[in-house]
């Protein structure tokens, strides 16, 4: 299993991988946050390519955000944006050697997490 940092995002109102979601990805810092990365998820949900890997791996607090609010709108979902606009998702990366896979399941009124493989 090589180190890398994978999500994918399903859209659970639709019953289908939540295409052309922008997904934005920090190092969490005692004085803020830098951005790693910056993509949008493809036809299957997922994102073209890992969000780190190899040395970009170190130790620590990340967060994620999946800007759910744009992705709903979009796809002219009448409640976009009434309830969830940006979902974070904050998290620790202990072994850097492990693979970490961190899903997001959508709606425009809930969401859910979970560590994955």
């Amino acid at each position: 299993m090589a180190a890398r940092l994978t999500t994918h995002v399903l859209d659970t109102a639709c019953g289908r991988p939540a295409r052309g979601m922008k997904v934005e990805c920090y190092r969490v810092l005692p004085a803020g946050v830098a951005m790693l990365a910056q993509t949008v998820t493809n036809e299957d949900g997922r994102t073209p390519s890992p969000l780190l890997s190899g040395t970009a791996m170190i130790a620590g607090p990340y967060r994620l955000l999946f800007h759910v609010g744009e992705y709903f709108a979009a796809g002219k979902h009448p409640d976009a944006r009434r309830f969830l606009d940006i979902v974070p998702i904050q998290f620790t990366i202990d072994d850097v050697a492990l693979a970490y896979h961190v899903p997001l399941l959508v709606s425009p009124w809930a969401y859910s997490t979970y560590r994955g493989s």
